[in-house]
Protein backbone atom coordinates (compact mmCIF):
# COMPACT_ATOMS: atom_id res chain seq x y z
CA UNK A 1 0.00 0.00 0.00
CA UNK A 2 1.26 3.94 -0.92
CA UNK A 3 1.57 5.52 2.18
CA UNK A 4 0.09 8.92 2.61
CA UNK A 5 1.62 11.58 0.83
CA UNK A 6 2.89 14.63 2.68
CA UNK A 7 0.93 18.15 2.35
CA UNK A 8 3.50 19.48 1.20
CA UNK A 9 4.63 17.01 -1.22
CA UNK A 10 1.13 16.64 -2.35
CA UNK A 11 0.86 20.35 -2.76
CA UNK A 12 4.21 21.02 -4.98
CA UNK A 13 3.12 18.16 -7.11
CA UNK A 14 -0.19 19.39 -7.73
CA UNK A 15 0.83 22.75 -8.57
CA UNK A 16 3.31 21.30 -11.10
CA UNK A 17 0.65 19.18 -12.39
CA UNK A 18 -1.13 22.13 -13.27
CA UNK A 19 1.74 23.95 -15.00
CA UNK A 20 2.10 20.94 -16.97
CA UNK A 21 -1.53 20.78 -17.80
CA UNK A 22 -1.52 24.45 -19.13
CA UNK A 23 1.49 23.31 -21.41
CA UNK A 24 -1.04 20.74 -23.03
CA UNK A 25 0.41 17.91 -21.00
CA UNK A 26 -1.89 15.34 -19.66
CA UNK A 27 -0.71 12.08 -19.35
CA UNK A 28 2.15 10.47 -17.25
CA UNK A 29 4.18 7.45 -17.47
CA UNK A 30 7.23 5.69 -16.13
CA UNK A 31 10.00 3.71 -17.16
CA UNK A 32 11.38 0.72 -15.25
CA UNK A 33 15.48 1.00 -14.96
CA UNK A 34 17.68 -1.65 -12.75
CA UNK A 35 18.65 1.06 -10.96
CA UNK A 36 16.66 2.91 -7.41
CA UNK A 37 17.11 5.58 -5.37
CA UNK A 38 15.65 5.88 -1.52
CA UNK A 39 14.81 9.81 -1.79
CA UNK A 40 13.09 9.05 -6.01
CA UNK A 41 10.74 6.23 -4.39
CA UNK A 42 8.94 9.20 -2.14
CA UNK A 43 8.41 10.66 -5.87
CA UNK A 44 7.08 7.61 -7.24
CA UNK A 45 4.89 6.87 -4.35
CA UNK A 46 2.95 10.16 -4.95
CA UNK A 47 1.99 9.36 -8.25
CA UNK A 48 0.70 6.08 -6.56
CA UNK A 49 2.86 3.80 -8.05
CA UNK A 50 3.15 0.79 -5.71
CA UNK A 51 7.50 0.24 -5.98
CA UNK A 52 9.53 3.02 -5.99
CA UNK A 53 10.42 3.18 -9.42
CA UNK A 54 13.55 5.48 -10.48
CA UNK A 55 11.90 7.35 -13.57
CA UNK A 56 8.58 8.52 -14.32
CA UNK A 57 7.73 10.02 -17.61
CA UNK A 58 5.65 13.17 -18.71
CA UNK A 59 5.75 14.09 -22.31
CA UNK A 60 8.80 15.44 -22.42
CA UNK A 61 9.04 15.76 -19.20
CA UNK A 62 10.96 14.10 -16.07
CA UNK A 63 9.84 13.42 -12.32
CA UNK A 64 13.27 15.13 -11.42
CA UNK A 65 11.30 18.13 -12.82
CA UNK A 66 8.02 17.39 -10.77
CA UNK A 67 9.65 16.21 -7.15
CA UNK A 68 10.99 18.89 -4.79
CA UNK A 69 14.45 19.73 -4.91
CA UNK A 70 15.73 17.85 -1.84
CA UNK A 71 14.51 14.81 -3.26
CA UNK A 72 15.64 15.27 -6.99
CA UNK A 73 18.58 12.87 -8.35
CA UNK A 74 21.84 14.31 -8.10
CA UNK A 75 22.91 13.78 -11.63
CA UNK A 76 20.04 14.23 -14.63
CA UNK A 77 22.62 11.71 -16.45
CA UNK A 78 21.89 8.94 -14.04
CA UNK A 79 18.34 9.16 -14.62
CA UNK A 80 18.95 9.91 -18.53
CA UNK A 81 15.72 8.27 -20.45
CA UNK A 82 18.40 6.70 -22.95
CA UNK A 83 19.51 4.32 -19.90
CA UNK A 84 15.51 3.45 -19.34
CA UNK A 85 15.17 -0.41 -19.67
CA UNK A 86 11.79 -0.78 -20.39
CA UNK A 87 8.68 0.51 -22.48
CA UNK A 88 6.83 3.57 -20.94
CA UNK A 89 3.60 1.86 -19.13
CA UNK A 90 0.92 3.59 -17.65
CA UNK A 91 0.98 4.67 -14.03
CA UNK A 92 -1.99 3.48 -11.37
CA UNK A 93 -2.52 6.75 -9.66
CA UNK A 94 -3.01 7.44 -6.17
CA UNK A 95 -6.89 8.40 -5.50
CA UNK A 96 -7.07 9.58 -9.13
CA UNK A 97 -5.04 12.41 -8.33
CA UNK A 98 -4.47 13.52 -11.86
CA UNK A 99 -7.54 12.96 -13.36
CA UNK A 100 -8.86 15.34 -10.40
CA UNK A 101 -6.20 17.80 -11.39
CA UNK A 102 -6.35 17.00 -15.19
CA UNK A 103 -9.42 16.34 -16.78
CA UNK A 104 -9.80 16.53 -20.58
CA UNK A 105 -11.94 19.45 -21.48
CA UNK A 106 -14.25 17.14 -23.86
CA UNK A 107 -15.17 14.94 -21.00
CA UNK A 108 -19.31 15.06 -20.58
CA UNK A 109 -19.58 16.01 -24.10
CA UNK A 110 -21.35 12.81 -25.65
CA UNK A 111 -21.09 14.22 -29.65
CA UNK A 112 -17.51 12.83 -30.77
CA UNK A 113 -17.80 15.38 -33.62
CA UNK A 114 -18.06 18.34 -30.63
CA UNK A 115 -15.75 16.54 -28.76
CA UNK A 116 -13.10 16.29 -31.11
CA UNK A 117 -13.54 19.81 -31.71
CA UNK A 118 -12.84 20.67 -28.10
CA UNK A 119 -9.64 18.87 -28.83
CA UNK A 120 -8.52 20.57 -31.50
CA UNK A 121 -8.93 23.83 -29.99
CA UNK A 122 -7.42 22.58 -26.92
CA UNK A 123 -4.11 21.48 -29.08
CA UNK A 124 -4.56 24.91 -30.62
CA UNK A 125 -1.29 26.51 -33.19
CA UNK A 126 0.87 23.96 -30.94
CA UNK A 127 4.29 24.63 -29.91
CA UNK A 128 4.97 21.79 -27.61
CA UNK A 129 7.85 19.85 -29.43
CA UNK A 130 10.72 21.34 -31.96
CA UNK A 131 8.28 20.85 -35.01
CA UNK A 132 6.77 23.92 -34.79
CA UNK A 133 9.91 25.82 -35.88
CA UNK A 134 10.92 23.42 -38.44
CA UNK A 135 8.76 24.32 -41.26
CA UNK A 136 5.50 23.24 -40.66
CA UNK A 137 2.64 25.08 -42.86
CA UNK A 138 -0.22 24.16 -40.75
CA UNK A 139 -0.98 21.61 -38.21
CA UNK A 140 -2.59 18.35 -39.64
CA UNK A 141 -4.93 16.88 -37.17
CA UNK A 142 -7.15 14.26 -38.05
CA UNK A 143 -10.07 13.36 -40.85
CA UNK A 144 -13.07 11.52 -41.38
CA UNK A 145 -16.32 9.56 -39.52
CA UNK A 146 -15.99 11.14 -35.84
CA UNK A 147 -17.91 7.47 -35.28
CA UNK A 148 -15.98 5.44 -37.40
CA UNK A 149 -15.11 1.66 -36.46
CA UNK A 150 -12.00 1.51 -38.10
CA UNK A 151 -9.13 4.07 -37.74
CA UNK A 152 -6.13 4.32 -39.25
CA UNK A 153 -3.38 5.95 -37.79
CA UNK A 154 0.19 6.94 -39.55
CA UNK A 155 3.44 8.40 -39.12
CA UNK A 156 3.15 12.25 -39.90
CA UNK A 157 2.27 14.64 -42.21
CA UNK A 158 4.33 14.63 -45.68
CA UNK A 159 4.71 17.57 -48.02
CA UNK A 160 1.30 17.52 -49.13
CA UNK A 161 -0.12 16.86 -46.13
CA UNK A 162 1.44 20.06 -44.76
CA UNK A 163 -0.18 21.90 -47.72
CA UNK A 164 -3.63 20.82 -47.68
CA UNK A 165 -3.97 20.30 -43.75
CA UNK A 166 -5.29 16.40 -43.90
CA UNK A 167 -3.45 13.44 -43.42
CA UNK A 168 -2.55 11.02 -46.74
CA UNK A 169 -3.60 13.06 -49.36
CA UNK A 170 -0.30 12.44 -51.23
CA UNK A 171 0.82 9.42 -53.11
CA UNK A 172 0.76 7.34 -50.05
CA UNK A 173 -2.57 8.81 -49.44
CA UNK A 174 -3.75 7.49 -53.09
CA UNK A 175 -2.64 4.19 -52.31
CA UNK A 176 -4.08 4.22 -48.45
CA UNK A 177 -7.73 5.10 -50.42
CA UNK A 178 -7.20 1.81 -52.71
CA UNK A 179 -6.40 -0.44 -49.78
CA UNK A 180 -9.62 0.92 -48.18
CA UNK A 181 -11.49 0.29 -51.09
CA UNK A 182 -10.66 -2.77 -52.24
CA UNK A 183 -11.87 -3.48 -47.96
CA UNK A 184 -15.21 -2.49 -49.35
CA UNK A 185 -16.10 0.74 -47.67
CA UNK A 186 -14.84 4.55 -48.51
CA UNK A 187 -12.53 6.63 -47.32
CA UNK A 188 -15.47 8.94 -45.32
CA UNK A 189 -16.26 6.17 -43.65
CA UNK A 190 -13.15 5.60 -41.73
CA UNK A 191 -10.92 8.17 -39.51
CA UNK A 192 -7.55 8.95 -40.36
CA UNK A 193 -4.46 10.21 -38.43
CA UNK A 194 -1.32 10.55 -37.65
CA UNK A 195 1.21 10.14 -34.57
CA UNK A 196 2.32 13.63 -35.09
CA UNK A 197 0.65 16.46 -36.63
CA UNK A 198 3.27 18.16 -37.80
CA UNK A 199 5.90 17.92 -40.86
CA UNK A 200 9.16 16.78 -39.71
CA UNK A 201 11.17 18.78 -41.86
CA UNK A 202 12.39 16.35 -45.16
CA UNK A 203 9.78 13.85 -44.40
CA UNK A 204 12.22 12.57 -41.81
CA UNK A 205 11.56 9.99 -39.61
CA UNK A 206 9.47 11.87 -36.42
CA UNK A 207 11.95 11.65 -33.01
CA UNK A 208 10.70 10.45 -29.82
CA UNK A 209 10.17 13.19 -27.70
CA UNK A 210 8.18 14.48 -30.87
CA UNK A 211 6.05 11.48 -30.73
CA UNK A 212 5.29 11.24 -26.91
CA UNK A 213 4.83 14.91 -27.19
CA UNK A 214 1.94 14.81 -29.55
CA UNK A 215 0.67 11.39 -28.63
CA UNK A 216 -1.43 12.53 -26.02
CA UNK A 217 -3.86 14.07 -28.39
CA UNK A 218 -3.80 11.30 -30.38
CA UNK A 219 -4.87 9.00 -27.46
CA UNK A 220 -7.98 11.37 -27.11
CA UNK A 221 -9.18 11.59 -30.42
CA UNK A 222 -9.21 7.56 -30.37
CA UNK A 223 -10.98 7.50 -27.03
CA UNK A 224 -13.59 10.17 -28.46
CA UNK A 225 -13.93 7.80 -32.04
CA UNK A 226 -14.27 4.85 -29.93
CA UNK A 227 -13.06 2.28 -32.75
CA UNK A 228 -13.65 -1.16 -33.02
CA UNK A 229 -10.12 -1.14 -34.53
CA UNK A 230 -6.93 0.70 -34.74
CA UNK A 231 -4.54 0.02 -38.04
CA UNK A 232 -1.07 1.24 -36.98
CA UNK A 233 0.49 2.06 -40.38
CA UNK A 234 4.24 1.74 -40.11
CA UNK A 235 6.87 0.98 -37.01
CA UNK A 236 6.36 4.42 -35.51
CA UNK A 237 2.51 4.34 -35.03
CA UNK A 238 3.09 0.74 -33.90
CA UNK A 239 5.89 1.16 -31.78
CA UNK A 240 4.25 4.44 -29.74
CA UNK A 241 0.41 3.26 -29.85
CA UNK A 242 1.41 -0.62 -28.24
CA UNK A 243 4.65 1.60 -26.48
CA UNK A 244 6.56 -1.80 -27.10
CA UNK A 245 9.95 -1.70 -29.47
CA UNK A 246 9.87 -4.87 -32.17
CA UNK A 247 10.23 -5.28 -35.56
CA UNK A 248 7.46 -5.35 -37.92
CA UNK A 249 8.01 -9.11 -38.55
CA UNK A 250 7.27 -9.00 -35.05
CA UNK A 251 4.36 -6.79 -34.71
CA UNK A 252 1.89 -8.26 -37.62
CA UNK A 253 0.17 -11.15 -38.22
CA UNK A 254 -2.63 -10.69 -34.99
CA UNK A 255 -4.60 -8.06 -32.80
CA UNK A 256 -2.94 -6.08 -29.47
CA UNK A 257 -6.13 -5.20 -26.91
CA UNK A 258 -5.69 -1.60 -27.21
CA UNK A 259 -6.91 1.15 -24.80
CA UNK A 260 -5.90 4.68 -25.38
CA UNK A 261 -3.34 5.67 -22.37
CA UNK A 262 -3.94 8.78 -20.14
CA UNK A 263 -7.84 8.64 -21.05
CA UNK A 264 -11.32 7.71 -20.79
CA UNK A 265 -14.17 7.34 -22.98
CA UNK A 266 -17.86 9.31 -22.56
CA UNK A 267 -18.89 6.07 -23.15
CA UNK A 268 -18.58 4.01 -19.85
CA UNK A 269 -19.05 0.53 -21.60
CA UNK A 270 -16.01 0.95 -24.14
CA UNK A 271 -13.43 -0.47 -23.07
CA UNK A 272 -10.58 -0.42 -25.79
CA UNK A 273 -10.75 -2.15 -28.79
CA UNK A 274 -8.36 -3.98 -31.25
CA UNK A 275 -5.22 -3.12 -32.86
CA UNK A 276 -3.47 -4.36 -35.59
CA UNK A 277 -0.29 -3.12 -37.54
CA UNK A 278 0.61 -3.17 -41.00
CA UNK A 279 3.31 -1.72 -43.62
CA UNK A 280 2.73 2.27 -44.21
CA UNK A 281 1.43 2.96 -47.83
CA UNK A 282 4.90 5.18 -48.32
CA UNK A 283 7.01 1.87 -47.63
CA UNK A 284 4.51 -0.11 -49.88
CA UNK A 285 4.81 2.25 -52.47
CA UNK A 286 9.30 1.97 -52.13
CA UNK A 287 8.55 -1.56 -52.06
CA UNK A 288 4.76 -2.83 -53.87
CA UNK A 289 6.54 -6.70 -52.92
CA UNK A 290 5.00 -6.20 -49.59
CA UNK A 291 1.47 -5.26 -50.83
CA UNK A 292 0.25 -9.00 -50.51
CA UNK A 293 1.54 -9.19 -46.82
CA UNK A 294 -0.48 -6.21 -46.35
CA UNK A 295 -3.59 -7.19 -47.73
CA UNK A 296 -3.06 -10.22 -45.49
CA UNK A 297 -3.59 -8.09 -42.81
CA UNK A 298 -6.29 -5.98 -43.91
CA UNK A 299 -8.01 -9.43 -44.80
CA UNK A 300 -7.93 -10.17 -40.97
CA UNK A 301 -9.33 -6.92 -40.06
CA UNK A 302 -11.96 -7.02 -41.87
CA UNK A 303 -13.00 -10.91 -40.79
CA UNK A 304 -12.93 -8.99 -37.34
CA UNK A 305 -15.14 -6.08 -38.75
CA UNK A 306 -17.29 -8.54 -40.68
CA UNK A 307 -16.84 -6.84 -43.98
CA UNK A 308 -16.15 -7.81 -47.40
CA UNK A 309 -14.52 -7.07 -50.57
CA UNK A 310 -16.25 -5.75 -53.85
CA UNK A 311 -17.72 -8.39 -55.61
CA UNK A 312 -18.14 -11.18 -53.32
CA UNK A 313 -21.06 -11.28 -52.92
CA UNK A 314 -21.90 -11.77 -56.20
CA UNK A 315 -20.22 -14.45 -56.75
Amino acid sequence: MPRTLDPELRRALAERIRYYNGLGIYDFYRRETAGDREGFGVAVEAAGAESRTPQMKVPGVYIEEIAPPEIQPESREEMSPRKAAAVAVPVAIEENIFEVLAPKPEYGVSDPAKALKIVREDLGDCTRCPLHKQGRKQIVFGVGNPKAELMFVGEGPGADEDQQGEPFVGRAGQLLNNMIKAMGIERRQVYIANIVKCRPPGNRTPEREECETCSPFLMRQIAVIKPKVVVALGAVAAKTLLAMNASMVQLRGRFYDFKPSGVRSSDPNWDGCKLAVTYHPAFLLRDPRQKGEAWKDLQMVMKELGLKAPGKSEE
